[in-house]
């Protein structure tokens, strides 16, 4: 599920992540566990959780929570939902690339 995905998330968010990120994701999910859920790697310590992030967001995220957590668990390319729609990226694709080396 989302919420435990999340929960792992915010357990490997580190100083190291916030450093050498420097971007806050903001995540449109649909489907069970959907909403709007974020993971800050901007903000010192960095975090990650349910709402809108602390700050604003530097890149949008949407997609089903399903697919969320298959990409979350390596069951799904980040490019390959992108190119087949699963995905939808608002503003930095570069920075939302980043958030690959985490996974």
């Amino acid at each position: 599920p989302v919420a435990e995905t999340f929960r792992v998330i915010q357990g490997a968010v580190s100083e190291e992540y916030v450093r050498a990120t420097q971007g806050v994701f903001q995540f449109e999910l649909s489907g069970d566990d959907g909403g709007t859920w974020y993971i800050d790697l901007k903000t010192k310590g960095g975090s990650a959780g349910f709402g809108k992030p602390p700050v604003t967001a530097d890149v949008v995220m949407s997609m089903s929570s399903a697919d969320f957590v298959k990409m979350f668990t390596g069951k799904l390319k980040p490019i390959v939902a992108f190119m087949s729609g699963k995905l939808s990226v608002k503003s930095d694709m570069v920075l939302a690339m980043s958030l690959e080396k985490m996974l």
